[in-house]
Formats: structure tokens, C-alpha cells, sequence
């Protein structure tokens, strides 16, 4: 335990270079003292940009490259990092990496269908499954997985981000029921219309008609959620689903 206690302590976000990655990279940075490792796939010059974002706020970092979809990939990465960082521990860890191809169902190309499933579902287990074990030996962790109202509705034009997001609510209860003993939480976030590179090309002012805020969040209010359950606060909730969505859920 004593080891333990003069580990450096990281928190990993996948997808973590624009968006809800970044801002929740940026809002850990303010709120908790870990060092954060900032994952990409191809955006390095994003990265870079929230690294120095979190070092303007007073947090401590380094960016990670690798594609969740690709499980050879990330235990390589990971194997490199732990490699050269004996000292450290990853203690959080945030699936926020996801994708979106919209289209109705009876048009769906199969590469959207497994894209989509690949990067949420998949990605959750790849970069879980390579990091929990060290939680469990650690005897303290938290995982945080970004889902999406679209998983627990439905949403018409995205069967296949509903069904990915839907899946990762099943193993989000499901993992927090295993690990629970070892100080281990296990929860997601559900946000709904959020301001983002993903959100951009909808209409606001129609769509903000049905939300009973009457208008999109805004990615900080998102990070203001995840911080919270970053921490050592929230170490009573496991197995929740949380939403955030201005009172849009049904």
C-alpha cells in the first residue's frame, strides 16, 4: 500500500482530443490530481491542443496514440507506456471514444453498422479489458463510459450507435457488479444534445423544440459529471447509467 501511495496517478480518456474529450480532460486538470493521458487515433495537432489546454489550467499530462478499434494496438501501446512509466498507475478510465454514421436501417452499409460498433463496444473492451486487471491489483478504480441517450431510447437514423451505446450500458452494470468489492465504480454518462464537432450539422433551432431546457448542453456541463465521478465522491454509485440530457429522456 505504501508503494502505492507515491505512484504517479493517471487518468485516461479516450478520444480525448476535441469535443467532450477534450473538455473533460480540461475539467479533470481543474478538479483532481491525476495526470492526464490523452488518447487520439489521427488528430495529433487536436491532441497537442489539449495537452496544452490542460497545462493552462494547472494539469499535467501526455498525449497516447491508438485506435480502440484495434485491440493489437492498444496492448501495444499500453505495454510501451507501462513500460516506460514503472512508477505510475492508471486509476480512471474514460470510454469517450465514439463515431456516428447515420442513416435509416434498410440503407445501412455493413461498414457503417460494424464502424460504429467497433469504436464504442469494442473500444470499451479493448481498452477495459487491458487495464483492468492492474484496477483490480490497485484496489481502486473508476471507469466511465460515455454513452448516449440514443442507447436508452432509441433514436430513428442511428440503429447502429443505439445498439453500441445500448451494448455498453449492459456491460457498464454488468463489469460494476464484478469488480464492485475492490473499490472498483463502474458508471456512464448519457449525455443528450450536446454543442460538438458531432452535433454541428443539426438543426438547433428546431431540434431544442423538444428538449425541456430549451436548448443544447454544453460540453463543460458534460465534464462537470464525469469529473464528479472520477472521484473519490462518487465511490457509492456503480452500475448507474447518469443522464444529462436537459430533461429529453422519456
Amino acid at each position: 500500500m505504501e508503494e502505492n501511495k507515491t505512484k504517479q496517478k493517471y487518468a485516461l480518456v479516450t478520444g480525448g482530443s476535441r469535443g467532450i474529450g477534450r473538455a473533460v480532460c480540461i475539467q479533470l486538470a481543474k478538479d483532481l490530481d491525476y495526470s492526464l493521458l490523452i488518447n487520439y487515433n489521427g488528430n495529433r495537432e487536436a491532441a497537442q491542443q489539449t495537452l496544452k489546454e490542460v497545462k493552462a489550467n494547472g494539469g499535467k499530462g501526455e498525449i497516447i496514440q491508438f485506435d480502440v478499434t484495434d485491440a493489437e494496438a492498444v496492448n501495444k501501446a499500453f505495454d510501451l507506456w507501462h513500460e516506460a512509466n514503472k512508477n505510475a498507475i492508471i486509476e480512471v478510465i474514460i470510454n469517450n471514444a465514439g463515431i456516428t454514421k447515420d442513416g435509416l436501417f434498410m440503407w445501412m452499409k455493413p461498414e457503417d453498422w460494424h464502424n460504429v460498433i467497433d469504436t464504442s463496444l469494442n473500444g470499451f473492451y479493448n481498452v477495459t479489458n487491458a487495464l483492468i486487471q492492474k484496477l483490480l491489483v490497485n484496489k481502486y478504480g473508476r471507469v466511465i463510459n460515455m454513452v448516449s441517450v440514443s442507447g436508452l431510447k432509441g433514436t430513428a437514423g442511428q440503429v447502429n450507435y443505439s445498439a453500441a451505446k445500448g451494448a455498453v450500458i449492459g456491460a457498464t452494470k454488468a463489469l460494476a457488479q464484478e469488480v464492485a468489492k475492490r473499490n472498483i465504480t463502474v458508471n456512464a454518462v448519457a449525455p443528450g444534445f450536446i454543442k460538438s464537432d458531432m452535433t454541428a450539422a443539426l438543426d438547433e433551432k428546431e431540434l431544442k423544440k423538444m428538449i425541456p431546457a430549451n436548448r443544447f448542453g454544453e460540453a463543460e456541463e458534460v465534464a462537470n459529471l464525469v469529473s464528479f465521478l472520477a472521484s473519490s465522491r462518487a465511490s457509492y454509485i456503480t452500475g448507474e447509467v447518469i443522464n444529462i440530457n436537459g430533461g429529453i429522456y422519456s
